[in-house]
Parts: C-alpha cells; structure tokens; sequence
C-alpha cells in the first residue's frame, strides 16, 4: 500500500485491523503513527489504549495474544510493535521464538476492536519470509520511501503554509542543501525559521543563508569544486577555514574521497544510460545528492577524477601511518595540485 493511500484512510477514520511500516523516511513512519494514534483516542485515553511490544523482548505468541484479547474500558485498542527481526532480516539477540504462523492465523480473522501495527526499523523487508510473502497480497504493508527532491520541497513549502508563511523556492532548494535531506531536522530548522518572520511572513533564500549555518558536507563540496578545478586559493581558503571550527583533516579526506568516488560512478553509470534514480539505487544515495554530484562531474573525464582519487588515497594512507603530518599534509596536497596542473589547465585533455 502506498503511505499516501494509508493516509488519506486514517484521516477518514478508516483503520486497518494490521499494518507492516517501513523504510528509510522514520519521520514519515514517526508521523503516521501519531497520527493513528490521534485519530483513534484523545490524549487522555492514550495511556489506556496503546500497548507497547518489541519483538527482541516478546514472542509473537504473546503479542498475538495481546491483540486477539477485548480492550478494557475502551471501545478498540492500539498494539505498537517495534520490530527488528520478524520482518527483516535482523538479528534476534533474545533468541525468542517467534512462530510465524500464530500471526498469519490471527489475520485470518482479527479482532475488530483491534489495530495492531508493526514498526519495522529497516529499509527493506525480508521477502525470503512466508510471513512477508503473505502479506504482501494483503494490502497492509505501507512502505516510507525517502521523498524525491521535488517532492521534499513542496513538502516544505506546504509546512510553511500550515503555520502561515510563505517559503521561497530558491530559500526551500537553500533549506536543504544546507540542512541535508533529513525531514526531521528539516522541520525543526522550518519551525524556527517560520518563528522568526512571524504570521504571513516571507522565508527567502537571504534569510536561510543568514540563518542556517554551512555543514561541513557542503563545505567539503566547494571544496572537491575548487581542487577538480584547481582554483588553489579558494581551495586554500576553504580548507582553513574548516581547520579554524577544527574539523579533523583525516575526515575531510575521506568526504572528498567519497565525493570523488561518487562522481566517477556516476560518470561510469551514465555511460550505461542509467537514470538519476536508477544511479542513486544503485550506489545507495539520496537522488538529490546523485543529481548534485552528477552536475559537478559534468565537467570532467573518469581519468582526472581517478588521478586525484589515487593521490588522496596515498595521502590518507600517509596521514594515517604518522608519515605525513594531518593538518599540512593536505595542504601540500591542495599546494602540488598547481605545479601538476595549472600551466596545462586550459588545453587540458581529461577535461570535457
């Protein structure tokens, strides 16, 4: 079932009597939650009709158990399960046995005053599990897939205008360079912002650039711009900077290592004439991201990006084993980027 579909079905009051949640979006699966639970009682009987289980704690025995059992003083009853091993591939640490079919033979006929919901903290289910297969016919697998850019930023722009506020585009595209793709921090940092303007105030571009402070990743992509295009003082100024609010020189190696590496699979897939969504499944990314590391490798060869992917392995290898010393050892790195390249740059071969 798609999570919109599931949605728009609790908001009508219309509850399944099970549900199966997952993904990687936990704010979404955070969200849905609450609203179920809002939606079936007030605040006050909550501490009466929700029952709380963890699968590394309790046998699907007893949870069944729970659900397959009258509410008391209460006209239907909530069963939350946190889940890390029925339904993926986890490891049960408790070693508790959890018979898969005393769940498959309650959802046969479920108890009507009963929803029981299962949070299942992963990505994927396992689909190898009969108990997944079965369900998955049934309609009561709601799957939160991280929202696409596009989407992401409408969903922005629609929380600004539920607290009365119009946010910007170009300030909503600033909002998640900035904070990243997490819904979560997102909305906290939204939530401040609307805050600041006031009632039927603008969020601009201006405003997010004031307000919401540069991250290290986004520093470390100027960074990775200005050493593939070897503008050394930028590159320079950039990297001191991060020295000064003392980020360590090891860490910023390994996020341009994986910037680079990033864009050469990029450039690698393309050449299969794979789609940016396609990519980003492929190498385990955000699409936004994939989108952002495909517009910066536009303008070089795998082999630029290979020779500078080489050097900074053998610089990690350095600053690691004491030969090369941290903090100068990428300076001297960013420094030896102009006597090997710059009197060639302008005709150079690996460029497009």
């Amino acid at each position: 079932m798609e999570a919109t579909e599931a949605i728009r079905a609790v908001q009508a009051g219309r509850f399944s009597p099970f549900y199966v949640i997952y993904g990687k979006d936990r704010y979404r699966m955070e969200q849905f939650v609450e609203l179920i639970k809002n939606k079936m009682f007030t605040l006050d009987e909550q501490n009466m009709g929700i029952v709380k289980y963890d699968t590394q704690e309790t046998s699907l025995d007893e949870i069944v158990l729970e659900a397959d059992s009258a509410p008391f003083f209460m006209e239907k009853k909530l069963i939350l399960v946190k889940d890390s091993v029925v339904f993926c591939s986890g490891k049960d640490n408790s070693k508790l046995e959890h018979r898969q079919e005393a769940l498959l033979n309650y959802m046969e006929h479920p108890l009507e005053s009963s929803v029981l919901l299962f949070i299942v903290n992963s990505e994927k289910l396992d689909e190898r599990k009969k108990l997944v297969k079965s369900l998955k016919n049934r309609k009561v697998i709601v799957h939160f897939p991280e929202l696409e850019h596009i989407q992401l930023l409408q969903w922005l722009r629609k929380k600004a205008e539920e607290q009365g506020r119009q946010l910007d585009p170009d300030g909503a595209e600033l909002l998640i360079r900035r904070v990243g793709m997490s819904m979560q921090q997102l909305v906290q940092e939204l939530d401040k912002l609307c805050l600041l303007v006031g009632d039927r105030g603008e969020i601009t571009r201006e405003l997010v650039d004031q307000l919401i402070s540069v991250t290290v990743e986004e520093d470390v992509f100027m960074l990775v711009d200005a050493i593939v295009n070897v503008k050394l003082a930028d590159a320079l100024a950039m990297y001191k900077g991060l020295l000064i609010r003392k980020e360590e020189p090891i860490k910023l190696v390994a996020l341009i290592v994986r910037q680079i590496r990033m864009m050469i699979h990029i450039k690698e897939l393309e050449e299969h004439h794979y789609s940016p969504q396609q990519i980003a499944g492929m190498i385990g990314a955000h699409p936004y991201a994939v989108k952002l590391a495909a517009e910066k490798s536009k303008g070089y060869q795998k082999k630029r990006l290979a020779q500078l992917l080489s050097s900074l392995a053998d610089l990690d290898y350095g600053m690691k084993t004491g030969k090369v010393d941290k903090a100068l050892g990428l300076e001297l790195f960013i420094l030896s980027l102009g006597s090997n390249y710059t009197l060639t740059f302008q005709n150079d071969p690996y460029r497009d």
